[in-house]
């Protein structure tokens, strides 16, 4: 039992979140002991998915692509994973698997969105059906008028560590229906099991792009930077990076885990005339502070203008 999910441009993206979804619903050996737990499953606020409710776990995966080529590619990532005859490959046949499906996850290059959608007889295969799309830049508005009023229209929008399961994704609200209980479990399986999940108005798209989509690549100059700095002060290179790496890492995990500040954080290691205030004063010299703040802000207007485009 379960639903049908079928991934349409089933990219990079795609393959990630049906591979954490698979993972997530692979059984647990009762010979091995329990399952190691992931250090935080599900965003504080959000409801966990119901893991008895066989509506809200899909049983059947179809991912569809424009080439045999890709199609060829897809089935030898696929064919590592334990169920992965549960997903089935397919070029060119868009219509027909979103036919057979339940739940339908858009992938696609934001750019022929309306070409997929638009295909004959698409209209009528998404009636009644939950549409997902993670497209940067295309609002629910423009996704909704080329489906039917039926179709329950929702955004998302992952980011690059959903490839390792880290990521951060944001999903619009949900518009009330009597399967509004049933679709949030949906969503919650699917994006949990590749990060963490959070519900947010659309209007908040911008600013969560430039913050959890565009934030890696600038939390990324500040490791490497952090890694400059050891290798200036005679570290070697691979250990500078693994240090500052973990260290990042270990910082970020305390606030989501145990819900510490920043601050705290900060101030908790910082003693009097010791070196790490010396370090952050030299930080405030630079205005660090500022700058990655007005980073997030630029980069939310140019996600503003993007999505206008």
């Amino acid at each position: 039992m379960g639903y049908t999910l079928c991934v349409l441009g089933c990219g990079t993206m795609g393959v990630a979140i049906i591979s954490g979804v698979l993972a997530s619903l692979e059984p647990r050996n009762i010979f091995s002991g329990p399952s190691p737990q992931k250090w935080e499953s599900y965003t504080p606020g959000t409801s966990s998915p119901i893991r008895d409710a066989d509506a809200s776990l899909p049983s059947r995966f179809v991912a569809c692509v424009s080439r045999d080529e890709t199609a060829r590619r897809l089935v030898n990532t696929f064919s590592a994973a334990r169920s992965a005859a549960s997903v089935e490959v397919r070029a060119g046949k868009n219509v027909e698997a979103v036919q057979e499906s339940d739940v339908v996850l858009l992938c696609c290059k934001p750019q022929v969105a309306s070409v997929i959608l638009n295909e004959s007889g698409m209209k009528e295969a998404l009636n009644g059906k939950l549409l997902i799309s993670i497209l940067a830049g295309v609002t629910r508005s423009q996704l909704k008028a080329w489906v039917s009023p039926s179709t329950k229209v929702i955004r998302a929008m992952p980011n690059t560590p959903c490839k390792i399961r880290e990521g951060m994704t944001v999903v619009s609200t949900l518009p009330s229906s009597d399967s509004e209980a049933v679709d949030r479990a949906i969503i919650l399986q699917i994006f949990s099991s590749i990060g963490r999940c959070r519900f947010l108005d659309e209007k908040h798209f911008d600013a969560c792009t430039a913050l959890s989509g565009s934030g890696p690549a600038f939390a990324c100059i500040f490791l490497e930077a952090m890694a400059d700095g050891g290798v200036m002060m005679g570290l070697p290179r691979a250990e500078a990076l693994e240090l500052a790496a973990q260290t990042l890492q270990g910082a970020a995990r305390m606030t989501l885990q145990a819900g510490t500040h920043p601050a705290q954080l900060k101030d908790a290691v910082t003693t009097p005339g010791g070196c790490t205030i010396a370090g952050l004063l030299t930080l405030e010299d630079g205005r660090v502070r500022s700058t990655i703040a007005r980073a997030i802000q630029i980069a939310t207007e140019r996600a503003s203008e993007l999505g206008k485009q």
